[in-house]
This record gives C-alpha cells, sequence and structure tokens, in this order.
C-alpha cells in the first residue's frame, strides 16, 4: 500500500512537471510567434511590390532605374511600368500605380496639376530645380533666334515642328505656343527617341530642324544646339521637377516617402546619370553603377528621422 502510494505521487509529481513544461512552452512559442510577428510587421513594407510610372524619356529612364536600384537594395520589390503622362496620371488618381518621379512646373505639367490635385499627392519637393523647355535648332541655323523668326522661314523647315509625346505636357504647351504666335506650322507627334534621331540626322546633313527640347538632356552634350528667344513666354521660365504619387502613398511608405523629398540633384549629377544609363547594355545596370560611385550623395537620401 504504501508502495502503491509512493508511485502515484510520483506519478502526479511528473505530471505536473509535465504541465508546468508545458506551459513554459507555450509561453515560448507565444513569445517567440509575437516576436516574429513584429518583426515581419517592421519588414512588411520591403515585401510588397512598388509600381513606379516610367516615361520614355532620357532623364526618366535614368532616374527610375536609379531608384529601383536604390529602393532594391534596401529590400523593397520595385516594377517599372511605362506609361505615357496622361495614363501615368489616371494610374495614380486610381490607386493602380505608387508614384511618378517627374512632374515638371510651374508651365509644362500645369494641366495635369489643375486636374488631379485633389485626387494625387504633388510633392511640394524639388529634385531638380534649373529645368529649361523650349523649341530648339541647331546653331547653324544663323537665320532663325527667336520663335518670332520661324514664320518667316517656314519653308525651310518645311512648316513642321518635330514632336514627341502626344500626351508629354510641354506637347500641350507647344500646342498652345503655335496658337499664342500665329505660327504656320504643323507639330508632329511620335516619341523622344524619334525625335532625337530626326535631330541627329538633320545635323548630320546639316539641314535645319525644329524641335520642343528640354534641360537636362544628354542630346546638349552631343550637338551644338540653340534655343529660341520666347518672348512671350509661353514656355515659361525655370522649371521645378517635382514627384507625385497617390493620395496615401505616405501612409503605406513612410521611409520611401521621406526618401523622395529628400532628393535632391544637380546639373552635373543628372547629366553623368544619364550618361551611366545611356552608355550600359542594360539601364538598370549603369544606374547601379552610378549609385555604387556616388553613395555618398545617395545616402544623403536616405538619412531620415525614424
Amino acid at each position: 500500500m504504501n508502495y502503491l502510494k509512493k508511485v502515484l505521487g510520483l506519478s502526479l509529481v511528473l505530471l505536473v512537471m509535465v504541465a508546468l513544461a508545458a506551459c513554459g512552452g507555450s509561453d515560448d512559442e507565444s513569445d517567440s510567434a509575437q516576436g516574429d510577428k513584429e518583426q515581419e510587421s517592421e519588414t512588411e513594407v520591403n515585401t510588397d511590390e512598388l509600381e513606379i510610372g516610367k516615361i520614355n524619356w532620357a532623364e526618366n529612364i535614368a532616374v527610375t532605374n536609379m531608384w529601383k536600384a536604390i529602393l532594391e537594395d534596401k529590400g523593397y520589390n520595385v516594377t517599372l511600368t511605362q506609361l505615357d503622362m496622361g495614363f501615368t496620371m489616371k494610374a495614380l488618381e486610381n490607386g493602380d500605380l505608387d508614384a511618378s518621379l517627374e512632374v515638371w512646373l510651374p508651365v509644362q505639367d500645369a494641366n495635369y496639376l489643375e486636374e488631379y490635385q485633389d485626387t494625387v499627392n504633388f510633392s511640394d519637393a524639388t529634385w531638380f530645380d534649373n529645368a529649361k523647355v523650349g523649341l530648339i535648332v541647331p546653331s547653324y541655323v544663323e537665320e532663325v533666334d527667336s520663335i518670332e523668326d520661324l514664320n518667316e522661314h517656314k519653308d525651310m523647315f518645311d512648316g513642321e515642328i518635330v514632336g514627341f509625346d502626344p500626351g508629354a505636357g510641354t506637347m500641350e504647351v507647344t500646342k498652345q505656343l503655335i496658337e499664342d504666335y500665329d505660327l504656320d506650322f504643323e507639330l508632329l507627334p511620335s516619341t523622344e527617341p524619334t525625335m532625337l534621331t530626326e535631330i541627329g540626322e538633320s545635323i548630320k546633313s546639316e539641314e535645319p530642324i525644329v524641335a520642343p527640347l528640354w534641360t537636362p538632356h544628354w542630346i546638349f552634350s552631343e550637338y551644338d544646339l540653340k534655343f529660341l528667344e520666347d518672348p512671350q513666354n509661353v514656355y515659361g521660365g525655370v522649371e521645378k521637377i517635382h514627384h507625385a504619387t497617390r493620395t496615401d502613398f505616405a501612409d503605406d511608405y513612410p521611409k520611401v516617402s521621406e526618401y523622395f523629398k529628400n532628393w535632391k540633384m544637380d546639373d552635373e549629377q543628372i547629366g553623368d546619370l544619364i550618361n551611366y544609363v545611356e552608355n550600359a547594355e542594360e539601364p538598370l545596370e549603369g544606374a547601379k553603377d552610378w549609385v555604387n560611385d556616388n553613395q555618398d550623395v545617395v545616402d544623403e537620401w536616405l538619412q531620415i528621422e525614424e
């Protein structure tokens, strides 16, 4: 009987110990699970897909690939989706796109700002503060120095202004310019690569050509071009380049939102980046090389208050 009591007592002790161990294990597992959840919460945004609009312009290809390189190095998954400016704004409004990195103000993209200012977030921050837009001709076209001279030399240009993407703000401004100056010219839409090819071919043949262009742009280091005077200031003076995002982007990606606001480039930096990208086999590889060679600049953009 005493022996049976001892066995039962020992069994009871063992059961209690097992129960306590199980409870302790449950707490440990709970703590571990909670820690995993907290860690997952901290990195959740990094596993989400960021979709950035890309426009087929030299500087836009350069900066979108640059940010893809920077953000993917920080752990984000970034997709670049090529759209024209009109579709870009609509996609931001619908929440189908996270960000667009190139909005020219106060003149070139003013129509988009007016239409979408209540449904798209246009950042007050600018990443380039010395942009210029206007009609250009090769410098050897000595007869034409001003937009006001064009009608007099209409036959020289076959009455055509060679343009690019029809949805671009600058194309809309150029249409307005034709009306304001009463130019007897037709604006021919195409794409930026096609327009640049036309400019290059004309210069090789030393023929006249007139087209809307902007700085920063690599083509000014390739060819000797001049902006025509714009007495009515239709194109405006100095343009600043902003970025735009869907309205709740800063709530979902607060760090990236701050990175974009910290982003600043000067003429030399954007020109250098464009050259890296243009001369690489793949734009992203060129952008990565530029980021590696300018890490101190990039690090300044990524410094945010936690």
